[in-house]
């Protein structure tokens, strides 16, 4: 039963997906609607399975649902942009380089302004975990083990060390984007926009963020986290 289920969620998802990016390529404009019959035929699926797909996009913001007329596109503009499911459609669709481009601008208002937080209020057992993980993704990154393997170890802690940051900023709305940021930084690496080995720079960044953080220094880690998501930036030619 439970295998029927997850199934049944996997395919919602990617109908929702597949209709999502094509409003956001224009395949699908604006205005324009598609009836439930039109979405159960076109992919195969239940009546039950089109309704969640359209309450889906509905709480997106990506359409509307009329009686009698079906999902209505909505323009961009009225999506629910800071939503982590938004943010993933966006990035595999033609707006990517928009998409990060927008990120990497949050991330750079947002993410030091965390980083002086969590050097100021996060407890000692939390700051002395930043430069473990720092440690562990140079190692990584200094190591033999190049290639998705190195890379996909790499990411993982650098998603948790960009994650424990906001989550322990003392700020509830910067904690509230933390699957946000992880969705970026994840999505950098699914569209090859992340350096198969990391530069040196970054990881001297990741260090100075994590010993900031684990001896207090607000001002320091404020910077140093600066430092990370610029180098981003103009890695993406953004800036």
């Amino acid at each position: 039963m439970a295998g029927n289920e997850n199934g049944g969620e996997l395919l919602q998802d990617a109908v929702c997906r597949t209709l999502a990016i094509e409003m956001l390529d224009g395949k699908w404009p604006a205005g324009e609607s598609l009836t439930l019959e039109d979405v159960q035929n076109r992919f195969g699926i239940s009546r039950t399975v089109a309704r969640e797909v359209a309450k889906t996009l509905e709480s997106m913001g990506a359409v509307t649902v009329r009686r009698r007329v079906g999902l209505v596109a909505r323009p961009f503009s009225d999506w629910q942009a800071l939503n982590h499911q938004v943010i993933e459609w966006r990035l595999h669709s033609t707006q990517r380089e928009r998409q990060l481009s927008s990120l990497t601008e949050l991330r750079l208002s947002v993410e030091p302004a965390a980083a002086a937080s969590a050097a100021r209020l996060a407890s000692i057992d939390v700051k002395a975990k930043f430069p473990v993980y720092a440690a562990q993704m140079r190692q990584i990154a200094e190591s033999n083990e190049e290639g998705a393997v190195g890379l996909t170890k790499f990411h993982d802690l650098d998603v948790e060390f960009h994650t424990l940051i906001l989550r322990e900023s003392g700020n509830e709305l910067f904690a509230a984007l933390a699957d946000t940021i992880a969705t970026v930084l994840r999505g950098r690496v699914e569209l090859g926009k992340y350096p198969m080995k990391p530069k040196p720079a970054a990881l001297d960044a990741h260090d100075a963020v994590a010993d900031a953080i684990a001896k207090g220094d607000p001002e320091r880690a404020r910077k140093a986290m600066f430092d990370i998501v610029d180098e981003v930036a103009r890695a993406l030619n953004f800036f």
